[in-house]
């Protein structure tokens, strides 16, 4: 088994702000309470390892769930945030303004998303792809988690369900939110999607 875990909510998320691969953008006391919920649902998990993105809030994240299951996190840059280009540190709105929907051109591949810097969809989906197998191959029968952002938890997602662009841009994978893929020698099979405490069904993501 192989849960994909998005970090708990940092600064960037409620400035909504593209904070890319940014240093020093932190959890929030939200995000941090976040994380330690997701680490009581995933110790009884029987985790064998944890690996995250390098990137601060991901990597506080792995932390705190990985003092849960007693495992220091595994840095991989294949988890990494999307480098975002020219939209580094630049708000959605503004964003927004002056190039569209930016979110739905970079799942159907436009090359106005390319010519400002941002790493494709399709090359996110390699990456994230090539961890998977590496966990599949290395942690054979063994329970894995993979802390990252949201766009790589999407290219799984939408890799395995075959997801239009359109399906994809409206797919939220909520903060701290528990994505988990069963597997066998030939496919994957998504298992559960944006699982957390029920204590935070009434947010709104």
């Amino acid at each position: 088994m192989i849960i994909f875990l998005r970090h708990g909510q940092a600064e960037n998320n409620t400035k909504k702000i593209l904070a890319g691969r940014t240093p020093g953008i932190n959890l929030t006391e939200q995000g941090r309470e976040q994380a330690e919920q997701a680490g009581e649902m995933i110790k009884s998990l029987n985790i064998s390892a944890i690996y995250s993105s390098p990137i601060d809030r991901a990597m506080q994240t792995a932390e705190i769930v990985g003092k849960h299951c007693n495992l220091k996190p595994i840095s991989d840059d294949r988890l990494i945030e999307l480098d975002m280009g020219k939209f580094t540190m630049v708000p959605y709105n503004e964003i927004f303004e002056k190039h569209g929907n930016v979110f739905l051109k970079f799942y159907e591949g436009s090359l106005e998303i390319s010519h400002n810097g941002v790493e494709s969809f399709s090359e996110v989906q390699k990456r994230v792809f090539d961890i998977v197998d590496f966990v599949k191959n290395e942690h054979k029968d063994e329970n894995v988690v993979l802390v990252t952002h949201m766009d790589p938890i999407k290219a799984m997602i939408g890799k395995v369900l075959s997801l239009k662009p359109e399906i994809l841009f409206q797919l939220i994978v909520a903060n701290a939110s528990l994505n988990i893929f069963k597997y066998d020698d030939q496919n994957y099979y998504l298992s559960s999607i944006n699982s957390m405490n029920s204590s935070r069904f009434h947010e709104t993501f």
